[in-house]
């Protein structure tokens, strides 16, 4: 059997994400900044993706700039926020330890430039509170970026109510959404948040395609120069075909949400309380506070990478919390943030769902994972250690 279980990671594009994209890689084709009529049609649908974009977060087509995926989108946002800050001498920013690489990578160059940056602790169940930020705002923060769903412990965050502070003390707020959107209803209005970042192969769209939310007002940077593009915010012709197919993949998942929601949260549950019969083994973050098919646990004695091998000979696609695919020893960076020790961070697995994915299925992994994970303790020396009591349980029995 083989069962793909890394959609954090990405996803497979709907059939209305590719039927979308189509038209626009052979027959539209046309070039969107023409006047001539085969670039007006792809103009058209362009601004229409905008706008059907705009139209599932409640926000202005004006507002949604056009990005190759998340990490560029969470880059705009930041250093554009920093920009504005540092012409008012403000050069002080707050986010968390657990954000993504794309947006803590850019704050350690800002910090580099002389900006100073607060990383929140994030409490074990994997939430930051909202009196946290509030205790962190400073006359001089021009920014807070938090994301709205972890990306590897899929718990989340109350944006809702930080976004509420940083309108109160007039601190710009952006979100990471790349894991929420289209998984979770998301309303910037009602979020209180000034930018937020999409990411379409997240959420069944193509790869190289994302979305910046910039309510107006907020003043971005560019960091592509060149032609007028996305309001001058973008240089370069327009990935028509992969924004086409990524509003209608939007449109889809957004709309689904409720039909479909319940379906991955039942699967989801399933995994989690059949992974919870192994021994010394926990899931990381708050059971109910997590995006509907995120599963990420931890299990005392095994090597994250070793598990995600025998998975796969076993067919099962998944993703660890050690960072073993960039050649990197280390143990994940979210894991840690939670409390979780270097020896169990090692021992991560992390599962995503789908609202394809199958009962059966999920009975296939649980009984796979039980298998690997007590052949992997058979093997190691750590394991040994711990049941001859040289060492010490992390997890309870």
């Amino acid at each position: 059997m083989n069962v793909y279980c890394d959609n954090a990671a990405t996803t497979r594009m709907s059939k209305t994400a590719v039927e979308a994209m189509l038209p626009f890689l052979y027959d539209n084709f046309g070039n969107p900044s023409s006047l001539y009529s085969i670039g007006q049609r792809a103009k058209e649908a362009l601004e229409a993706a905008r706008a059907d974009v705009a139209t599932v977060i409640n926000a202005k087509p004006g507002e949604i700039y056009f990005t190759s995926g998340g990490s560029e989108a969470d880059n705009q946002a930041i250093l554009s926020a920093a920009a504005q800050g540092e012409k008012k001498g403000k050069k002080h920013i707050i986010s968390t330890a657990f954000e993504h690489h794309a947006v803590l990578h850019t704050l350690n160059a800002l910090k580099k430039r002389g900006f100073e940056i607060t990383l929140l602790d994030v409490h074990s169940d994997g939430v930051v509170t909202p009196e946290q930020v509030a205790n962190a705002i400073r006359e001089d923060t021009c920014l807070v970026t938090i994301m709205y769903a972890n990306n590897e412990i899929g718990t989340i965050q109350p944006i809702k109510q930080i976004g509420e502070i940083c309108r109160s003390k007039k601190v710009l707020f952006h979100t990471d959404a790349v894991q929420a959107a289209g998984h979770v209803p998301i309303d910037v209005e009602d979020l209180n948040v000034d930018m937020l970042s999409m990411s379409a192969h997240k959420f069944h769209g193509p790869k190289g395609t994302g979305a910046l939310y910039a309510r107006k007002g907020v003043i971005l940077t560019s960091l592509i120069n060149g032609g007028a593009q996305e309001n001058r915010k973008r240089a370069g012709t327009e990935n028509v075909a992969g924004i086409v197919s990524m509003a209608a993949a939007l449109k889809e998942a957004a709309g689904q949400i409720g039909e479909n929601g319940k379906k991955p949260i039942s699967l989801r549950n399933r995994l989690i309380a059949g992974l919870g019969e192994i021994p010394y083994g926990e899931l990381n973050g708050d059971a109910d506070r997590r995006l509907p098919g995120n599963v990420s646990f931890c299990c005392e004695g095994i090597e994250g990478e070793s598990l995600l091998l025998m998975l796969d000979d076993k067919g099962i696609s998944a993703s660890s919390g050690s960072a073993c695919t960039s050649g990197s020893l280390d143990p994940s960076h979210v894991l840690l943030a939670i409390g979780r020790p270097h020896e169990v961070a090692h021992g991560s697995l992390r599962l995503t769902l789908d609202a394809d994915t199958t009962e059966e299925e999920i009975d296939y992994v649980i009984a796979s994972v039980k298998d690997v994970v007590s052949y992997l303790r058979n093997m190691s020396p750590l394991w040994r250690d711990l049941v001859n009591g040289k060492r010490q349980h992390v997890f309870a029995k």
